[in-house]
């Protein structure tokens, strides 16, 4: 068997990356950007829902706010009469109690079985306002297929769920979850689109054409 002897200069080389990596790191230029990127929505007078609305719109997103869950129920009534849907379904099991309480049957429980739907509807783990996100997992309730399979995802959230930044997400995450996060979290950013098609934006080409979030004025 060959060996290979290493010259003195790579060991040099490896012994000055060793030493780099076992001193302190280099500290932020800024550190206190962290602690205080808050304070840049609340000096600008908006507030978290209105900076993720305004985002949200400004991606493509369809955003609607009601005050309560019963208008949540009409709004989603609504959006299914206009769209003239023939299939709507629902993955979380306490909305489609709400309908079935109302007497509302325009909903059917998501399932895998169930390959083809006009929209489908999920709750999120929370809406990010600085990049106009939502926050998903696989802990809901068929939380890898509902939120893509289908052509228009309906999310719904409440006002508690309104963060400013990912890494505010991620701290409700593990506030929740504790050290069992899910294993997969992921971030939807407005309706799905690629430009790789000769450079011109396609909408909904590996997942939903259309978005909808109805941010409810109230907690879970």
């Amino acid at each position: 068997m060959q060996t290979f002897k290493t010259s003195k200069a790579r060991e040099n080389i490896l012994a000055r990356i060793r030493k780099s990596l076992g001193e302190e790191k280099i500290p932020m230029p800024f550190p206190e950007a962290e602690k205080t990127h808050t304070d840049i929505y609340a000096r600008s007078g908006y507030s978290a829902e209105e900076v993720f609305a305004e985002t949200f719109i400004g991606l493509g997103g369809k955003f609607i706010f009601v005050e309560s869950e019963q208008e949540l129920l009409t709004s989603i009534s609504a959006i299914y009469e206009n769209n003239e849907w023939k299939q709507l379904l629902c993955a979380d099991p306490q909305l489609v109690n709400h309908f079935k309480t109302n007497n509302i049957d325009i909903v059917l429980p998501a399932s895998p079985s169930i390959e083809s739907a006009d929209a489908c509807i999920t709750s999120c783990e929370a809406i990010i306002a600085r990049t106009g996100s939502i926050l998903l997992t696989s802990a809901q309730n068929m939380g890898r297929t509902a939120p893509v399979y289908y052509p228009v995802h309906i999310v719904f959230a409440y006002l508690d769920q309104v963060v400013y930044d990912i890494e505010d997400g991620l701290k409700l995450l593990k506030k929740k979850y504790g050290t069992s996060l899910p294993s997969m979290i992921n971030l939807t950013t407005g309706p799905s689109r690629t430009a790789d098609i000769e450079k011109t934006l396609v909408v909904g080409v590996h997942g939903p054409a259309e978005i909808y979030c109805i941010l409810i004025n109230g907690e879970r």
